[in-house]
């Protein structure tokens, strides 16, 4: 999403959907802009600036009003789906832009988070980017312009990040130690480079409208298993992040949260 907050003048509102209190980006990355973050539910921590509780398929906003739309892993909770598109089309101006990030609901890794909490609110499931890139172009009327294949970090199995009592499901995966998490999702990277598999896969992002600036698209693989975050391995290695640890294998530490990971080339024929 960054590549269309960058190009954001001084000034220029950004809507941030079905984000929580705590919004898909810390504002103070861009102190310039103004986010507007919208969802349906009061976070249990008390909202950041900027929070309005609403519904995405009725949006309290007057027409081509916001520079850009983020919808950050939300489309996947949105019960009235083709409102929600359509007020996205509304309330965007003619020459904005629009992030989605969705899960592919045919991956290990949303099967994993869908059956471990019964569910986990996705009520929509995609399993075709071109399916569902079409939806969203016809919806909003804003041509797509870039797309790019999600790696997972497996971030939901950490019991640390859990609120209240961990399922019981989660035994299966040894109860969520982070360093099971960040075994588990080297493993499945391993094995997606072996046998050209689709294991460590989370989903996809888009960008629609208008962008300026170039939009990578390489799968990256190495998403933090503490934050979330994903880095290019390229330029972990550039930036000399990347360290040896034993046999081969290598870390390197995260740019957000200083948290250690194991690191893996990125695929560049990686499937969409």
């Amino acid at each position: 999403m960054h590549e269309i907050l960058r190009q954001l003048p001084a000034g220029a509102r950004v809507l941030d959907l079905g984000s929580g209190g705590s919004g898909s980006v810390g504002a103070d990355q861009y102190p310039l802009l103004r986010f507007i973050s919208l969802d349906y539910d009061l976070p249990r921590a008390q909202p950041g600036e900027g929070f309005v509780q609403g519904d995405a398929a009725r949006l309290p906003f007057r027409d081509h009003s916001f520079a850009a739309v983020i919808a950050n892993h939300s489309l996947e909770h949105f019960s009235s789906l083709a409102d929600a598109l359509a007020e996205i089309g509304r309330v965007i101006q003619p020459d904005g832009s629009l992030f989605v990030s969705v899960p592919d609901a045919a991956s290990l890794t949303d099967r994993i988070y869908r059956w471990i909490f019964n569910g986990g609110g996705h009520v929509n499931a995609f399993r075709s980017a071109e399916d569902l890139e079409r939806l969203i172009a016809t919806a909003t009327g804003l041509k797509c312009v870039g797309r790019r294949l999600l790696h997972s970090s497996l971030i939901f199995l950490d019991r640390n990040r859990l609120m209240g009592r961990a399922p019981r499901k989660l035994w299966l995966f040894a109860n969520g130690p982070p360093w099971f998490v960040t075994g588990l999702t080297y493993g499945l990277r391993q094995l997606d480079r072996t046998l050209d598999t689709r294991s460590s896969v989370y989903g996809w992002a888009f960008y629609f409208g208008e962008l300026r600036e170039p939009i990578e698209t390489t799968p990256w693989t190495n998403v933090c298993v503490h934050c979330g975050t994903g880095h290019s391995a390229a330029a972990l290695v550039s930036n000399e992040a990347v360290v040896p640890l034993f046999g081969g294998v290598r870390r390197y530490r995260c740019s957000s949260c200083w948290c250690w990971n194991l690191f893996t080339e990125d695929r560049h024929n990686g499937s969409m």
